[in-house]
């Protein structure tokens, strides 16, 4: 489990052992099982995942609906707004498969970062391509057709449409799963 967080890890920075031994020691490893919520609609929280193996996903829950905002599978990382601002969530996050997350904590961040500076980097640098990707994903969203969206997910992602139920991946893509079900068919039918 380590050695993936720290071979990501090596893409921004070199580590010591001393680092290394620091993060380990903090126990932020965690099996959590496939349906575990990790975040609830008006829960307060100060922790932020990491997937080192499976997928989270994040969702609100309107009128009894859910409507998937995202899914986060091997090393994307996610702080929930709600660590942030230090409010209650407005959103859930759950386990769409057996996973294996690293789950930190504001404070607990801080004390690395306080004893091992190179972490804060790492932070920012993370913290800049994750605000890029997501302006990315939140603009082609709003100028796409679900068409497009689609197969902009088959592009970039094809690994959730065999990872994610088609109820959840419908929701992601702003349509009924039945719709998602015609949208294949033609898709099929043009090739």
């Amino acid at each position: 489990m380590q050695n993936l967080l720290f071979d990501f890890l090596a893409k921004y920075v070199s580590l010591t052992e001393e680092e290394k031994n620091a993060l380990v020691s903090l126990n932020i490893f965690h099996s959590v099982k496939k349906g575990t919520i990790l975040l609830e609609e008006g829960q307060r929280s100060k922790e932020g995942y990491f997937v080192l193996k499976g997928c989270i996903r994040t969702y609100y829950l309107i009128d009894g609906e859910e409507r998937t905002t995202d899914f986060y599978t091997e090393m994307d990382v996610l702080t929930p707004t709600c660590v942030i601002n230090k409010t209650p969530s407005e959103y859930y996050v759950s386990c769409v498969e057996d996973c294996i997350l690293t789950i930190s904590n504001s404070d607990m961040e801080a004390e690395v970062n306080s004893k091992f500076p190179k972490f804060e980097t790492v932070c920012r640098i993370l913290s800049e391509e994750l605000l890029a990707k997501e302006r990315i994903d939140f603009d082609e969203f709003k100028i796409s057709s679900p068409e497009k969206r689609y197969l902009s997910l088959l592009q970039k992602r094809p690994d959730l449409i065999q990872r994610v139920p088609q109820h959840q991946l419908a929701s992601y893509l702003g349509i009924k799963p039945q719709s998602l079900s015609r949208l294949r068919a033609r898709i099929l039918e043009k090739k």
